[in-house]
């Protein structure tokens, strides 16, 4: 019997970062792609909407940023990328902070002004944690809140980590399982650069150039959802490359995958500079939005700031995740993680299916290992 002549080598089931970097390769090795996204627009949550003449990024802040010196000349061999280095602040009832936590935090909250000073602080407060927690009957942290005081503690998490963390889980510190702050990073130097790596920045011009650029040239279809006529579309390509929930791909048969979900209100202002940074944190519990973004700092330094006289401002909001919502961040505890591995187990049999991505895999990724995972593919 003969076999059936597809008309694509690969289907390629969502345009966000895997999905466009998957097709870009694949492209390099003469396979025929075809692209289709439900969304009306490429990028999945890269996505950027102009607005008075400033990238708004449409699904959350998005930092490029990686040590792998391979990935750095990739990505910038489809844009050039800017020298933005994040700097995030936090605002705590009016105070402001910086992140990460580093001497000039540590000066703030304290008026200390030598690593030994501040060591000595943070010190003391762990050991008054671990006392608390030893007079309780145990030594092993029960929960995040008693995991956060061990690592850093009263000062700091009552400050800077508590509210945050309540909001953006949407539990109370004492519900939630210690393990998911495993390490916070304390710098005693006065450096506020976030990441510790190498490289890190901005395509400029927007993420819709990178974007763009990795999709040239390949077939892509926007408002096309996979699942409204699946059986059409399994039969187009040798080959599935899918980027969504892997739960829906099996059409739940084990039971729904929990995520977070994030809104946005996005608002413009008639000043050319609202808050001077491009992401402040609220870490206190009665804000209700966990951070406020400006996005023309992503791509506007010094006085440049000042040539647009508007500015756009975008606060997010966590939520639960619901049916009709963008889902964000997987909630890797026990249960979800012994679910995903059903359906993982599932995956794992498939010979023309390709499972990649935060949803397809239930894991969270920052951009860089995205795209180093799909370029380890075709090497």
């Amino acid at each position: 019997m003969e076999k059936k002549v597809r008309k694509y080598d690969y289907l390629i089931v969502g345009s966000g970062l895997y999905g466009a970097t998957f097709a870009y390769f694949a492209k390099l090795h003469n396979k025929k792609c075809l692209v289709i996204d439900k969304r009306n627009h490429l990028g999945g949550n890269l996505y950027c909407e102009q607005v008075e003449g400033i990238n708004v990024h449409k699904y959350g802040a998005h930092i490029f940023h990686t040590n792998n010196k391979k990935v750095w000349q990739f990505v910038n061999s489809i844009v050039e990328f800017n020298r933005y280095t994040n700097s995030p602040v936090a605002n705590y009832k009016g105070v402001l902070y910086n992140l990460p936590f580093n001497m000039n935090t540590f000066n703030r909250m304290w008026g200390v002004v030598t690593p030994e000073e501040a060591s000595a602080k943070i010190e003391e407060q762990r050991a008054e944690a671990l006392a608390l927690l030893e007079a309780s009957g145990t030594k092993e942290p029960r929960n995040l809140e008693e995991q956060a005081l061990l690592l850093v503690g009263r000062d700091i998490y009552e400050i800077l980590i508590k509210g945050y963390t309540e909001k953006q889980w949407g539990r109370k510190c004492s519900e939630l399982p210690a393990f998911i702050i495993k390490r916070l990073p304390l710098r005693f130097v006065f450096d506020n650069n976030y990441f510790n790596d190498r490289y890190q920045g901005i395509p400029i011009g927007g993420y819709n150039i990178l974007i763009n650029g990795l999709l040239d040239g390949i077939e892509t279809m926007t408002d096309t959802d996979f699942f409204d006529n699946r059986s059409y579309w399994e039969e187009q390509a040798e080959t599935i490359v899918f980027t969504g929930k892997i739960d829906e791909f099996y059409d739940y048969r084990f039971g729904k995958l929990q995520y977070r979900s994030v809104y946005f209100e996005h608002n413009i202002y008639d000043k050319s500079n609202y808050q001077g940074n491009a992401v402040v944190n609220y870490t206190d519990k009665d804000v209700l939005f966990t951070r406020s973004i400006e996005h023309k700092h992503f791509e506007l330094f010094g006085q440049e700031v000042d040539k647009n006289p508007k500015t756009v401002v975008s606060r997010e909001y966590s939520t639960e995740w619901t049916e009709g919502i963008e889902p964000y961040y997987p909630i890797n505890d026990d249960y979800n993680n012994e679910l995903y591995e059903k359906y993982h187990a599932l995956a794992s049999l498939e010979k023309n299916v390709i499972f990649g991505g935060r949803l397809a895999e239930y894991k969270y990724y920052d951009m860089a290992p995205i795209v180093e995972k799909v370029m380890s593919i075709w090497e």
